[in-house]
């Protein structure tokens, strides 16, 4: 049976992408319309009542949500959902409305296949919707919890945490009120509620599960919660407490709506929060040439494919904000710094680095942002009103390993007479083409220095200098020691 698809995502290639599959696919399709925000799909959902509704839940807010539940329960659309966050949240959702089936970013294409076909069959039989559990078997659940001290009974804990810390003072409101067994206090925080059972308590994870549920009725922001029930452990409850609270900070991996038992305390794994020269260059090379994909691809190995042990979400956002930096550099070579909205856009994805509560969403935000700025330089070029200062400081960043680098080089791809850059580039960074050039080498041949133990003379080849005794002679100009003797110093004070 042939049936009418709306397509629903933010990512322009998404949503191409999508379409181009379902298009080359065996599966017999009337008309197939996109959208590319809520607004746009509601006034088409309402035009063509398509059979089928294929949706990323994340461009849907919370004040949305409502609107959205009620179109789908009127109209009952086959439903496929799409989303960057592998949370039990959204696995939640899609079991809520009864999705035949939910796909976690970025797209295997067999799974896409798979569930159109899917599709395909169930319109063909036209039967009542399944609700795709057995899609979410391998959802994992994240831990949360907390204690207070306690050296005369073994309580059972419980820390309730609310995505919004606007919520904290009606979450503890809620609690007080619900009718929970075996309560033995509760304790509001500025940034969670911690409950107290006694130890007799059998059912401390359940009863919690309840409320959850029960919140969800009347509320619409999403709890995390943590259950400490073991009546065998010799924790005093700030033992509890400290690991609980550390425990919840893992809900910017995995999200909310989760009730987990937590038993032992998970170690963070170090991660080096700044972006090493190599991957500046890499960072360099994609953005200056629009390549949105392998940048899509760099973001989600790096962030979203991360195991246990998880590295501190602190230097998560570090990190984050190194990559922001290579994008801030771009915006300053097209003047897009320039324009309020892309410098109002620029502010909010800097706060979400430093504020979302959930990391699977600030990269999904900064790779919507990363598209709008690619759309933004392709309209500065072709009003060429580029920054070349900037544009030739990227180039050389890029090629300085080059020993044949020469101003001509950095000259011919700015587009500008040799001269004329030089001078540009004395006025603006008050330097030569050639000190600046020399600057950067030598920046990175301290890096390699200190962080590797290759020979001097390899070094001077990597950083540009085909002469070691050069290279040498500029590195004890600039930092009034030699080679050797700057890594025998770096070495002694380690």
């Amino acid at each position: 049976m042939e049936g009418k698809w709306l397509i629903a995502d933010r990512d322009l290639n998404e949503r191409e992408g999508l379409k181009w599959l379902l298009k080359t696919s065996s599966i017999p399709v009337t008309d197939i319309t996109l959208a590319s925000d809520f607004q746009e799909f509601i006034l088409i959902f309402e035009k063509e009542c398509p059979d089928i509704v294929l949706i990323e839940l994340d461009m849907i807010s919370k004040e949305e949500w409502s609107t959205f539940r009620e179109l789908m329960q009127i109209y009952d659309p086959i439903l496929l959902l799409t989303s960057a966050e592998a949370t039990f949240e959204r696995a939640r959702m899609a079991i809520d409305m009864q999705a035949l089936d939910l796909m976690i970013k970025p797209f295997s294409t067999t799974k896409v296949k798979t569930a159109f076909q899917k599709t395909s069959r169930k319109l063909g039989r036209n039967t009542p919707s399944v609700n795709g559990t057995s899609n979410f078997k391998d959802v994992s659940y994240e831990s949360l919890f907390i204690p207070r001290a306690s050296d005369t009974e073994n309580y059972h804990l419980a820390a309730f945490q609310s995505e919004s810390i606007d919520m904290i003072s009606t979450l503890h409101s809620f609690l007080t009120d619900y009718p929970f067994n075996d309560l033995h206090g509760s304790f509001a925080l500025t940034d969670m509620v911690i409950l107290l059972f006694n130890e007799k308590c059998q059912n401390t994870t359940e009863q919690c599960q309840k409320a959850m549920r029960k919140w969800e009725e009347e509320f619409s922001d999403p709890l995390g919660i943590v259950v400490f029930s073991d009546q065998k452990s010799t924790k005093s409850l700030n033992e509890k407490y400290v690991g609980a609270r550390k425990m919840l900070e893992f809900t910017y991996y995995k999200g909310y709506r989760q009730v987990v038992e937590f038993k032992y305390s998970l170690d963070w794994e170090h991660m080096d929060p700044f972006l090493a020269p190599p991957e500046q260059r890499d960072w360099i090379d994609m953005l200056n040439a629009l390549d949105i994909e392998n940048i899509k691809k760099w973001l989600y190995d790096e962030f979203l494919l991360l195991k246990e042990p998880y590295p501190e979400p602190g230097l998560v956002r570090i990190r984050l904000t190194s990559i922001l930096a290579q994008i801030r550099r771009f915006m300053k070579t097209y003047q897009l710094n320039e324009d309020p909205s892309y410098e109002k856009e620029y502010r909010t994805i800097f706060n979400s680095i430093l504020y979302d509560s959930v990391l699977y969403r600030t990269v999904q935000n900064l790779i919507l942002f990363i598209q709008k700025i690619f759309h933004g330089a392709e309209l500065m070029t072709q009003s060429l009103k580029q920054d070349p200062i900037e544009r030739g400081m990227s180039f050389m960043e890029s090629n300085f390993s080059k020993s044949s680098l020469r101003l001509e080089d950095v000259a011919h791809y700015v587009d500008r007479n040799p001269s004329y850059f030089s001078h540009l580039l004395i006025t603006k960074m008050g330097s030569s083409f050639t000190e600046v050039l020399t600057g950067i080498r030598l920046k990175e041949a301290r890096r390699l220095l200190i962080e590797t133990r290759k020979p001097v003379k390899e070094i001077a080849l990597l950083v540009g200098y085909q002469n070691a005794n050069y290279f040498s002679r500029m590195f004890r100009e600039a930092f009034g020691i030699s080679p050797r003797e700057f890594r025998m110093q770096k070495m002694n004070r380690g």
